[in-house]
């Protein structure tokens, strides 16, 4: 088993009921593609190519995830796990409320930037562990990261450029300091 299929199981057995689904099959999932489309102004167009979504235990694929090499699945699951854990740590009720309306739906939503920031720094992590240190340093892999807090994709959560640098930095010299 490749270290993809290991974390599968693992979660598996660490979280009864996990499953993967893939998202464009979802009604629930076609319709927040329309909503998100609606709230962004046309700005988020791959909500359903291009993103992974946790809700629940249930992880939602994009429609090419079979097609992914075994490591982008992997760091990409490493990033989903941390949201599963969350789901468990504050319920799906809560959770929902959390990341969707506190305190503001768009432009300023301080908790999903909180679990975001907790999934990406997985993302982090395991890009190090599978591609090398170098790969996260780079100012597009950074940059990438970073235009995720402050674009549409997540409805412009955290405006706080300076700030969301300072916490990638502040990684980077976490992955020196696991060395």
């Amino acid at each position: 088993m490749d270290r993809y299929e290991r974390l599968v199981a693992a979660l598996r057995d660490e979280l009864p009921g996990f499953r993967i689904v893939r998202k464009d099959r979802s009604r629930l999932h076609r319709a927040i593609d329309r909503v998100l489309l609606v709230v962004t102004f046309g700005q988020m167009r791959t909500y359903l190519t291009g993103y992974q979504t946790t809700i629940g235990k249930t992880l939602y694929v994009t429609s090419d995830w079979d097609d992914w090499t075994a490591d982008r699945r992997y760091v990409t699951l490493r990033h989903e796990a941390v949201h599963l854990r969350q789901f468990r740590r504050y319920s799906l009720p809560v959770m929902a409320v959390l990341y969707i309306l506190v305190p503001l739906p768009m432009g300023l939503a301080y908790f999903r930037a909180r679990f975001e920031q907790e999934a990406y720094a997985e993302t982090i992590r395991a890009a190090a562990e599978v591609w090398g240190p170098a790969v996260p340093r780079e100012p597009a892999y950074r940059a990438r990261i970073i235009s995720q807090f402050t674009g549409p994709a997540y409805g412009w959560m955290w405006p706080f450029r300076k700030s969301l640098g300072r916490w990638y930095d502040q990684l980077l010299a976490g992955l020196d300091d696991e060395r």
